[in-house]
């Protein structure tokens, strides 16, 4: 597993709105068979060829919506129409959506998730060709030798849908602007992130891979920094916050050369609980930032009001001198594997009962 791809934040998009439309059946041929000193003639139109399906497939490599900025109508091709001598019509072509792993489709009308695409591979029906139309041999009969009718082939379907992205992470970085998660995601894995002395350095989110060694790693997600009333649209708003709906842990660093730590954690977990979606019920991991420009009394007493406020342990960090970095990386793959445990449990409960097995007494580790 490499490196996630750069996220170009002028060419980030986590939401498009697009018009799928599935192909037209072809229509039935009439034809009747009239060839010199062959006995029997009698109809012999073919059956018209299926429209194209429309498919939305998840495939590794994305990790934007981009593509659908500019491009907003897909439509797969109608059927072949049936000819004579009983030749059936073509299938028309399909038209497939590439997106990235993560991606949800909605249905933009009624707003019902269709389907989350959360493996590489993974592909779902959008929209479904028409039938294509029966020929005349298809309505030849004993009281009707002759037939002179066909069937117009079936129309195709139609709708809109929304894509929306959540990037696929084990673990999502939270945090008010230069709380120094920028600087961290790049010290800890080879993400490339923007890093400087001012707020919303980091305009999108970014990925960076943490790999621990002996065939272990885990992804981490760096968000824009959220402030008071992000909820409400303040800043670059809460709108990021989905992409760490995934994770299994979410990691909140806090500024130590802020005033008052314990205020700022209060603020953000005010956001959180704000936006919903079970972000205030996932595992949280604390950690205070930038010891390496405060005194040991300072560190002692700002880490002692934001234990107070968050009710657990907090992690003493330093991005710049790799001060805590590991003790904290640990910390945070407690979480991640332990998730990790669960999934494979319940797919092998899964595997059980495709088998036929009993698993009444199974309960999850």
């Amino acid at each position: 597993m490499g490196e996630p791809p750069y996220i170009n934040p002028m060419k980030f998009l986590d939401k498009a709105k697009v018009y799928v439309r599935s192909g037209n059946g072809g229509a039935g041929s009439v034809s009747f068979r009239r060839e010199k000193y062959v006995q029997f003639g009698g109809p012999d139109g073919g059956d018209g060829g299926n429209g194209g399906d429309v498919w939305v497939e998840a495939t590794d490599g994305l990790n934007t919506l981009i593509d659908y900025r500019f491009r907003q109508h897909f439509k797969a091709d109608t059927g072949v129409h049936g000819m004579g001598r009983n030749r059936t019509g073509a299938k028309g072509a399909d038209s497939v959506l590439k997106v990235p792993v993560g991606t949800q489709i909605i249905d933009a009308d009624t707003d019902e998730l269709l389907v989350d695409l959360t493996e590489e591979g993974e592909r779902a029906l959008l929209a479904r060709g028409g039938n294509g139309g029966f020929g005349n041999s298809r309505f030849k009969s004993s009281t009707n030798q002759a037939p002179r009718r066909a069937n117009p082939g079936e129309e195709g379907e139609e709708r809109w849908v929304w894509l929306r992205l959540k990037l696929i992470a084990d673990v999502g970085l939270v945090g008010l602007p230069n709380a120094g998660k920028s600087t961290f995601l790049s010290t800890i894995s080879a993400a490339k992130t923007k890093i400087a002395d001012y707020p919303f350095t980091t305009l999108v989110p970014h990925l960076g891979v943490v790999d621990l060694g002996g065939n272990e790693r885990f992804t981490i997600a760096d968000l824009p920094g959220l402030i008071a009333g992000a909820s409400e649209g303040a800043g670059l708003g809460d709108r990021f916050l989905g992409h760490v709906e995934r994770c299994a842990a979410i990691l909140h660093l806090v500024s130590g050369t802020s005033d008052d730590p314990a205020a700022d954690y209060t603020l953000i977990r005010g956001e959180l609980e704000n936006y919903g979606h079970g972000l205030d019920e996932k595992p949280e991991v604390v950690a205070l930032t930038k010891s390496d420009v405060m005194d040991e009394d300072e560190i002692r007493e700002k880490a002692q009001s934001l234990e107070k406020a968050c009710g657990s342990d907090v992690y003493i960090i330093s991005a710049a001198t790799n001060g805590g970095l590991q003790t904290l990386i640990g910390g945070v793959f407690v979480h991640v594997d332990r998730r990790r445990n669960r999934e494979r449990e319940a797919r092998k409960l899964s595997q059980r009962e495709k088998a036929g097995e009993d698993v009444s007494g199974w309960s999850p580790a």
